[in-house]
């Protein structure tokens, strides 16, 4: 792809290097910035770097907010005894479009995977155990990725917790090995929150 201005070609290969955009769609992105006006530039510029600069990470779960303490944490409606465990931030939207679960999360920033150098040191497992010692955590629900990566992670975690009193559960089966909870339809991932079943079961069945 050949370009009449190294300042293209630079934008060009910014937006490239985002997931899942090729070049054809980076110049696309790239004409469509060119055509606004410099206020509407300057503000979408500002989003950006105000993304990059301001957004947190909630004290208590570990999901993105605005504040020190996401509203999902600071929410009086919700239950805050049973705590939903996830890889990630798409996850917890994910579950929240399917309007099925009332507990608050916990965002462990991804799973144990050797292959890739992460082990459980790189994850805020730790902090989960801190929770569950608190005592107002009743339930631990295992909603990652049904992986070898994903196994092993909540294999790890039920160790860690196995010795508290606390029920420690795992969605159900209903998505298919290997999928990734963002990908999985509302109605099929709502079920298997609301169908989740004892982890130790999962270990029986093995």
């Amino acid at each position: 792809m050949n370009f009449s201005s190294k300042l293209i070609e630079e934008a060009v290969n910014e937006f490239a290097g985002l997931p899942g955009v090729g070049r054809k769609t980076a110049l696309r992105f790239v004409l469509h910035l060119m055509k606004l006006s410099e206020e509407e530039a300057q503000k979408f510029g500002g989003t950006v770097i105000r993304l990059r600069k301001e957004l947190k990470h909630c004290k208590t779960c570990h999901n993105v907010s605005d504040k020190e303490l996401c509203d999902i944490c600071s929410g009086h409606q919700r239950d805050h005894s049973t705590v939903c465990v996830v890889e990630d931030i798409r996850d917890v939207m994910a579950i929240e479009n399917t309007q099925q679960y009332r507990g608050v999360y916990h965002v462990l920033g991804g799973i144990i995977s050797p292959m890739d150098g992460i082990g459980p040191s790189d994850l805020n497992i730790e902090t989960l155990v801190e929770r569950v010692k608190g005592g107002e955590v009743k339930e631990v629900i295992m909603a990652l990725s049904t992986t070898m990566e994903g196994d092993t992670t909540n294999f790890y975690i039920y160790k860690r917790l196995k010795d508290h009193k606390i029920n420690v559960s795992t969605i159900a089966r209903g998505i298919a090995i290997g999928d990734e909870l963002e990908y999985a339809d509302e109605v099929t991932l709502g079920r298997s929150i609301v169908n989740r079943t004892p982890y130790e079961k999962t270990l029986t069945a093995k």
